[in-house]
């Protein structure tokens, strides 16, 4: 059985890759950092659907606390096939009225978490020369929005990160991938007006949100062999928005 980490996943889009996942086959690691019974919920339901996961509490952004985790999911399982990076907060801020503490949140997150995870996961992978790495971007990697000046730059930080990894590890059979979301109904867009919404809803072609599920198709099938000759890549899906 394949095994795969999976970041952020106690809810939102994390959840719904780790229940993907679990249904394609992977054993699940599910970490997760602050919410002990929304981690469970993930994990009882790939439990009660037959398959297998163990929850992994820790802030991926405390490179000690990243190290313990992956020493221990992988003895724990044997080995790790795929990571996915996805742990990330969001912080909209215009630039002029930007709280220090704000910018080394985010980039503590959204790009050190993600740099250490896959240092130590790609240690693991080198032992089998065979391994996937799937970074969560965001079409704000590329797509300016107001008031997103952080948000944009850990995102577009994310991509280069993503294409400078596959260029480094490709000769060791791992690849490298990221998944650029636009906006996606979680909860992450629960603090935005809904006059705003519907300002965003009529900029998208699709004229709708993405789902979590969606999202998880997609890294589905850029974990599989279908798609073993890509790497470096980063995957748009944001319904036409940036075009």
């Amino acid at each position: 059985m394949k095994v795969a980490i999976v970041t952020g996943a106690s809810k939102g889009i994390g959840k719904a890759c780790a229940l993907r996942l679990a249904a394609d086959g992977y054993a699940v690691a599910v970490n997760y950092a602050h919410n002990d019974e929304e981690a469970k919920k993930v994990l009882d339901e790939i439990v009660n659907n037959g398959g297998t996961a163990k929850l992994y509490k820790a802030d991926v952004s405390d490179k000690d606390a990243v190290r313990k985790m992956v020493r221990e999911i992988d003895k724990d399982f044997g080995g790790i096939d795929l990571l996915v990076n996805n742990a990330g907060i969001v912080r909209d801020e215009y630039l002029l009225m930007m709280n220090p503490d704000t910018l080394d949140k985010c980039f503590d997150l959204n790009v050190k978490g993600y740099f250490y995870m896959s240092q130590q996961v790609a240690l693991k992978m080198f032992r089998k020369k065979s391994g996937v790495i799937i970074n969560m971007s965001s079409v704000s990697g590329s797509f300016a929005l107001a008031g997103q000046t952080v948000y944009s730059a850990t995102k577009g930080a994310v991509n280069a990160l993503t294409r400078t990894m596959a260029k480094e590890l490709g000769g060791y059979g791992i690849r490298v991938n990221a998944v650029a979301p636009g906006f996606v109904r979680t909860e992450m867009l629960d603090h935005i007006p809904e006059e705003k919404k519907e300002e965003y809803l009529k900029a998208i072609p699709l004229h709708r949100l993405a789902e979590v599920e969606e999202v998880a198709s997609l890294v589905s099938v850029l974990a599989s062999d279908a798609c073993s000759y890509m790497t470096g890549q980063i995957l748009t899906m944001d319904g036409g928005l940036s075009l």
